[in-house]
């Protein structure tokens, strides 16, 4: 099983929703998708287990979800399947599902409970056949490189006024430009955009000097704990936190200082959680997608190490991805954002080059996120790694970021 989070984002280039990508088998291993085994897991809805596993309330401004149901899954107990409440969920369905009284009264049934739907793959001179359909659906997925594009609004513009059109497989920034100016798309998914921007002021906010100076500090090598712990200190935000770290780690503690507390959690993990509290305050004037993101990366690419052999630099490869979007996070080259921390050649390296073994697992999570399944079965074919294990590397980063947005004040 494979399975990822791919944007879809608006007009203004402002993350609206999300759709899983998934596959269920390595298809360079079994390349047949048929027979009893692909029947016996039909009714299982793929994707389902990530809007659990990173809970779907971590996705802000309650986006949608758009999620694959097959023919067989779509009569399932679906609401069983996951405890994503309904209308937070896009039921994605193609061709397969017909035009009958079976499936049309099943849509039926589902809508009442509150779900939305959309349909893609489905050919342009077949629309007709499937009208009785496409009056239940929210949303229609387009191809724009197989189908007339301009010919199909005309078409939804006539017939299906409801429906939401959404441009899929956009690629390139000109493609989008183009699909733009012609104009009538609710959404857009595509390659080109996968490292989402806004167009907020670039300048630093005042606070953010201590934050790299944090940074510095703790990714020196054998760095100061006091020296740390004082810059801590400058921001109340960053002093609660730690105390609240603490806290949970310790019972009586009695902390009595900054210093105290950081001393508490000792060197390491004191670097840990600054690396990873501050990119989050770094991130606070950006979009929620680069929070998620730069997080994700930092913890997919920790658990990553041991099927990568490189168990040995489980740290710097969760500053890797931490620091994989640090150029958008400060508006700078990330030559130049680099420069602002203190970093290892092999981070850097890997960051501004694609070179040495942490580039490697980089540009396997970027291949990831982007559902790219050939390139990823062919690297699981290459290193003799388990699909499973990946998937359950992936799964466990979206739990720990869960956890890591959504811990109750005190």
């Amino acid at each position: 099983m494979l399975a990822t989070l791919i944007p879809m984002f608006d007009e203004s280039m402002t993350v609206k929703a999300y759709s899983i990508f998934a596959q269920k088998e390595n298809l360079l291993i079994d390349p047949i998708m048929g027979g009893s085994k692909w029947l016996d897991s039909a009714g299982w809805i793929p994707g389902f287990d990530i809007i659990d596993a990173m809970g779907i309330n971590t996705l802000a401004d309650d986006k949608l979800v758009f999620v694959a149901v097959n023919q067989v899954s779509i009569f399932t107990d679906i609401q069983a399947q996951s405890d994503a409440p309904p209308d937070r969920v896009v039921l994605l369905i193609d061709s397969h599902v017909k035009p009958t009284e079976q499936y049309l009264d099943r849509i039926t049934e589902l809508r009442k409970m509150g779900y939305k739907f959309a349909i893609w793959k489905l050919p342009l001179n077949e629309f007709g056949d499937y009208q009785d359909i496409l009056n239940k659906m929210d949303y229609v997925l387009l191809n724009h490189e197989k189908i007339n594009v301009q010919k199909a609004q005309a078409v939804f513009r006539q017939i299906y006024p409801h429906l939401k059109l959404v441009a899929i497989n956009v690629d390139f920034q000109e493609q989008y430009e183009k699909l733009r100016e012609i104009g009538g798309f609710s959404l857009f998914e595509g390659g080109f955009f996968r490292l989402p921007t806004n167009k907020a002021d670039t300048e630093a906010a005042p606070l953010k000097a201590t934050y790299i100076d944090l940074l510095r500090i703790v990714n020196d090598f054998d760095y100061d704990l006091d020296k740390a712990a004082d810059v801590i200190g400058r921001d109340p935000a960053l002093v609660i936190s730690l105390l609240k770290m603490v806290n949970r780690m310790t019972v009586n503690s009695g902390i009595t200082s900054v210093r105290h507390a950081a001393a508490m959690l000792g060197q390491k993990e004191l670097k840990r959680w600054i690396n990873t509290a501050v990119t989050k305050e770094l991130c606070a004037d950006k979009p929620s997608e680069i929070t998620r993101l730069s997080l994700l990366r930092a913890r997919f690419a920790e658990n990553l190490a041991v099927p990568f052999e490189l168990g040995q630099m489980q740290q710097e490869l969760f500053l890797m991805g931490l620091f994989s979007v640090l150029d958008i996070i400060l508006d700078r080259p990330m030559e130049e954002a680099l420069a602002t921390v203190q970093v290892s050649k092999q981070i850097s390296d890997a960051l501004l080059y694609g070179k040495g073994a942490l580039a490697r697992v980089l540009e396997f999570m970027k291949q990831y996120e982007s559902a790219s399944w050939q390139e990823v079965s062919r690297v699981l074919v290459l290193k003799n790694l388990a699909m499973d294990s990946v998937y359950e590397a992936y799964l466990e980063s979206l739990q720990w970021y869960r956890d890591l947005i959504s811990i109750p004040a005190e």
